[in-house]
């Protein structure tokens, strides 16, 4: 069974839908099978692995139960990586919800299918804290949260977290913070350190050493539809991406040791 994480961030330009491509990508290229589910509107994760988004069905119809999960489910250039489209209908489908029935589990019954299929599901959400990103997170396994290093990035943080200990308190108590992720970090401003000290308040333990910098061949690599394992594989961002894969996968062993012990 696939371990679903829901990497959020309600702060835009913050790296998120750039980690979720590129993780999701070097996942893969070790030899991992996953599907990244793009539940933005704006579809960044989907353009940016190369797909059409002008006439495509995916995570929308999925999530209104208008065919089977694994109908909407396409392949991308990475072997062993598959994509769950977004599109701009999924910008009306939190007022479509509204009156739904469990209207905060839609995305996590449209994955039961096939939640068996992947070793990993990665949902990239909106840059918000509406229905779409509560359906991610009650979805998810986990939470993965992109900083950006700067300053104005820390704010709406706490919001963030509030949502995540609702999430926890109402609906989905198992619901766990894999960590927090700094990206494009341009180690000549003297934000860093500040943007470091906050984080550990935030996540005591739980941020990624991995750092991903800021990066020119990082931001063209979307407009070619690839990910930078594709486009630059050896650039610095490629190597903190992949670094970032590593790790992410170290501690997923190091809970999955941690869990057999205590049962």
């Amino acid at each position: 069974m696939a371990h679903i994480v829901s990497i959020v961030n309600q702060k835009g330009g913050v790296g998120k839908s750039t980690t979720a491509v590129n993780l999701a990508a070097y996942l893969a290229d070790m030899g991992k099978y996953v599907l990244l589910v793009d539940l933005d509107p704006q579809a960044n994760a989907s353009s940016g692995l190369g797909h059409d988004i002008s006439n495509t069905k995916g995570t929308y119809e999925a999530m209104a139960g208008m065919g089977q999960t694994r109908e909407f489910v396409v392949h991308t250039a990475h072997d062993g990586l598959n994509l769950l489209p977004g599109h701009a209908n999924l910008a009306g489908a939190s007022v479509e919800l509204v009156n739904e029935l469990n209207r905060e589990r839609k995305l996590h019954q449209a994955l039961l299918e096939i939640r068996n299929d992947y070793d990993y599901i990665l949902i990239d959400n909106p840059p918000t804290l509406g229905l779409l990103t509560i359906n991610g997170l009650v979805a998810a396994d986990s939470v993965l949260i992109p900083v950006q290093a700067e300053y104005f990035a820390l704010e709406g943080l706490g919001q963030l977290m509030q949502t995540i200990q609702m999430i926890k308190d109402s609906i989905k108590p198992e619901l766990q913070i894999m960590g927090a992720v700094i990206t494009m970090f341009d180690s000549r401003t003297k934000l860093s350190n500040q943007v470091l000290e906050e984080l550990y308040k935030h996540f005591p333990e739980k941020i990624f050493r991995s750092v991903i910098p800021r990066s020119v061949r990082l931001a063209e690599a979307p407009s070619f539809g690839k990910s930078i394992a594709h486009y630059d594989p050896s650039s610095k961002a490629a190597r903190a991406y992949q670094r970032l894969a590593e790790e992410f996968l170290r501690r997923e062993d190091a809970t999955t040791q941690e869990s057999l012990y205590k049962s």
